[in-house]
Order: structure tokens, then sequence, then C-alpha cells
């Protein structure tokens, strides 16, 4: 198992549409509100709820608009990630390219996927 706790502050993007083929993931919501997309549904998570997306199903978080988030994210079986956020890290500081993230989703288990439903929540907001 992997855990990672991450707070997501209001406005921020969040985790686009992805997918994990190897590994369900677990979200325990502990303080805020969190948008998540299952398939192609909206589900609001609040404090003490839970929710667990099925390896192979896409999904994507946000914190609700207006929100921040602090979320306990699982990953059953474990996979190595943590060299999958700091790709991220090194993307927002303007280090790595999207070209990068692509390139690593084999490696990470983090499949991206196009979501309709997602893209109108983001215009929406």
């Amino acid at each position: 198992m992997t855990a990672n706790r991450s707070l997501l502050r209001r406005g921020s993007a969040g985790a686009p549409p992805h997918l994990h083929q190897r590994s369900a993931e677990l979200f325990y919501l502990l303080d805020g509100a969190l948008d998540v997309l299952v398939s192609d549904e909206i589900t609001t998570l609040h404090p003490g709820d839970l929710l667990v997306v099925p390896a192979g199903v896409p999904h994507a978080f946000a914190p609700t608009s207006g929100s921040d988030a602090d979320v306990l994210v699982v990953s059953t079986p474990g996979t190595a990630r943590f060299d999958y956020y700091r790709l991220l890290d090194r993307l927002h500081r303007g280090q790595a390219t999207g070209q990068d993230i692509t390139d690593s989703q084999e490696r990470f288990d983090n499949h991206y996927v196009t979501s309709a439903t997602w893209q109108r929540r983001a215009q929406s907001q």
C-alpha cells in the first residue's frame, strides 16, 4: 500500500482525469470539500467520507469551489509514486515538460484520459 496526504488549496487544479491499471485508489477526506470524478459522475466528499476507485476506472479530483481539501489517498497494491510527485514538482517549477509526464505513464501507472464531464466542471468554476 502507498499512502499520501495532500492539502489542496482552494482554486487549485487537483489531479486531471487519469486511471491506474494496476491499483485501486482510496480517498478519505480529512477536512474541507473535494470533488471526485469516477467514470462520468462527480461526487463531493465531506470530512469523514471515504471513496474507493477500482483499478482501471477513470477518475480525477480537485477541491470543491471555494474550499480547501485535506485528503488521504491510499493506493493498493502500493506503487512507487514518490518520484512521480517529484516529477510533478519539477513540472510546476519549469524544470520538466508535459512530455516528461506523458513518458512516465507506464512507470508510475498513471495513465491520463479525457473527460467531458470534468472539462465541463472546470469551465463552470
